[in-house]
C-alpha cells in the first residue's frame, strides 16, 4: 500500500467536485470524496473548501531584465523597441543586483502567485554575450525546488545585422539554454531568410524548441508567421515552435488571419500572448478552434520595459479574458487554460495537472468556482511543489515545508 505524507482535505477542484487530495512522494497518489480517507492520515491540512488549482503556467517572461527587488526605478527608454534594447544595454550592467540576484527575487514572486513551470526569455548579444544566461541559469539552480525554469537564448538585438550572434545563440545552447530564439526576421534584421534558416539550423542541430518574438505587424508579420510554418513543417518540428506575440493575427482582414492559423494548425506551431494594451489581440478563441495552441504568460515585470507587473499569470488570464470580452463562464474557462493545460502542454511539462499520478504542484484559491479565481484573482492562500509547501498566503518560504506543518 502506498504510504501517504500528507492530506489536503476539503479542496474544491476545478470541475466543481468536492474531494481529498492524498499525496505521495511528490506525486498526487489519491483523489477520494469519502470522508473515511483521512480519519487515520497524518498530516491532515484542512482547505476550507478552498478552490485547488495546478500549479500555473507562465509561458514567457524575462528574469534577466527584471528590477525587483531594487528600489522604484523611473522608465529611462524612449517609446520605440529600439530605443528600450539599447537602454537595456547601459542600465542592466550597472544595476546594484546582480542578475542571478534579480531573477531570483522575481521566480520567487512567481512562485508565491502560484507559479510552478516558467519560461523566460534571456538576451543574448554581442555586448553582454552569455552573461545574463549565466546569471539566470544561477537562479534556475537556485530555485530549483521551487519551480522549473525553461530557458530561451534570446536575441534581442537581432541575429543578422549582428554578425557573431548565431554563434554566440549556438554557444547558449550548448551551455543550459532549452531554446533558441529569434525577434521579428524582417523589422530587425531585414532579412527573415537569414535569421529564420540560421535558428533554425541550430534548433536542428541541438535538438531544441524554438520561440520567436514576432511584434511586426498586418502583412509583414503575416509573411513570417508563413514562413515560420514552411520552416516548421520542413524540420518535423509540430510542437516545438512557438511565436510570441503574434500581433499581426489580431489586425488584419478574418480571411488572412484565418489562413494563417490554418497554416499555423497544419504545421503545429504555437502562440503565446500576454494581451498588451495598445497592440492588437490574436483571435484566441478562432486559433484554438482551429487547434492552435495558444498560452499565456507575463512578459515584462517591473523591468526596464515595462514599470508595470505583479507576476500574477492568474491575473494576466483575466486581463487577456476581459481584452477577449469574455464574458461567459465556459469563456472565462479559455483564460484559464491558457495558464494551467494549454501551457504545461507548450512547455512540455509532464505529469500535469490535478489527477492521480501527476507531480503534486498545486495552489489554493478563496473561491467558489475556477471562473470567480480567475475574474477575482484573490491571493494564493498555499503552493505546493513536488508536494511541499513552498509559499502561503502570498509569500513565498524560505525553506519548503511538509503540507502539515503550519
Amino acid at each position: 500500500m502506498t504510504k501517504v505524507d500528507a492530506v489536503l482535505a476539503n479542496a474544491l477542484l476545478p470541475d466543481g467536485s468536492r474531494a481529498h487530495i492524498s499525496i505521495s512522494g511528490g506525486q498526487i497518489s489519491a483523489i477520494d470524496a469519502a470522508s473515511s480517507v483521512i480519519a487515520n492520515q497524518t498530516p491532515v491540512l484542512d482547505l476550507g473548501g478552498d478552490v485547488v488549482l495546478p500549479g500555473l503556467c507562465d509561458g514567457h517572461l524575462h528574469l534577466d531584465k527584471t528590477l525587483t527587488g531594487l528600489p522604484w526605478m523611473g522608465h529611462a527608454a524612449g517609446p520605440t523597441r529600439m530605443s528600450r534594447i539599447e537602454t537595456d544595454k547601459t542600465i542592466l550592467p550597472n544595476l546594484p543586483l546582480s542578475t542571478a540576484e534579480r531573477s531570483v527575487n522575481l521566480i520567487r514572486q512567481c512562485v508565491a502567485k502560484g507559479s510552478a513551470h516558467l519560461r523566460s526569455h534571456v538576451d543574448i548579444d554581442l555586448e553582454s554575450r552569455l552573461t545574463k544566461l549565466e546569471g539566470v541559469l544561477d537562479a534556475r539552480e537556485r530555485c530549483r525546488d521551487l519551480a522549473t525554469v525553461q530557458i530561451v537564448a534570446f536575441p534581442q538585438s537581432g541575429v543578422m545585422r549582428r554578425p557573431g550572434t548565431l554563434d554566440l545563440l549556438d554557444q547558449a545552447i550548448a551551455a543550459g539554454a532549452d531554446l533558441v530564439g529569434g525577434i521579428d526576421p524582417g523589422e530587425i534584421d531585414r532579412d527573415p531568410k537569414g535569421q529564420l534558416d540560421g535558428i533554425f539550423a541550430i534548433a536542428g542541430r541541438r535538438g531544441v524548441g524554438i520561440d520567436i518574438h514576432l511584434h511586426e505587424p498586418g502583412e509583414l508579420g503575416l509573411f513570417n508567421v508563413h514562413e515560420i510554418c514552411q520552416r516548421t513543417k520542413a524540420a518535423g518540428m509540430a510542437g516545438k515552435v512557438t511565436i510570441s506575440h503574434g500581433f499581426c493575427l489580431g489586425d488584419v482582414t478574418e480571411s488572412k488571419a484565418r489562413a494563417a492559423v490554418a497554416a499555423m494548425a497544419e504545421a503545429g506551431v504555437m502562440l503565446v500572448t500576454h494581451g498588451a494594451a495598445g497592440w492588437a489581440l490574436p483571435p484566441i478563441a478562432m486559433m484554438r478552434e482551429a487547434g492552435v495552441t495558444v498560452f499565456a504568460g507575463n512578459d515584462d515585470i517591473r523591468d526596464t520595459w515595462s514599470p508595470y507587473g505583479t507576476a500574477d499569470v492568474l491575473e494576466r488570464a483575466a486581463l487577456i479574458g476581459w481584452r477577449a470580452d469574455f464574458r461567459r463562464d465556459d469563456q472565462i474557462m479559455i483564460a484559464y487554460d491558457m495558464v494551467t493545460a494549454a501551457g504545461a502542454r507548450a512547455l512540455g511539462v509532464a505529469d500535469y495537472g490535478i489527477k492521480v499520478g501527476a507531480r503534486a504542484n498545486l495552489c489554493t484559491v478563496a473561491a467558489g468556482s475556477v471562473p470567480e479565481a480567475v475574474a477575482g484573482y484573490p491571493p494564493r492562500k498555499l503552493v505546493l511543489h513536488n508536494g511541499q509547501v513552498v509559499a502561503r498566503d502570498g509569500a513565498t518560504l524560505d525553506r519548503a515545508q511538509a503540507p502539515g506543518r503550519a
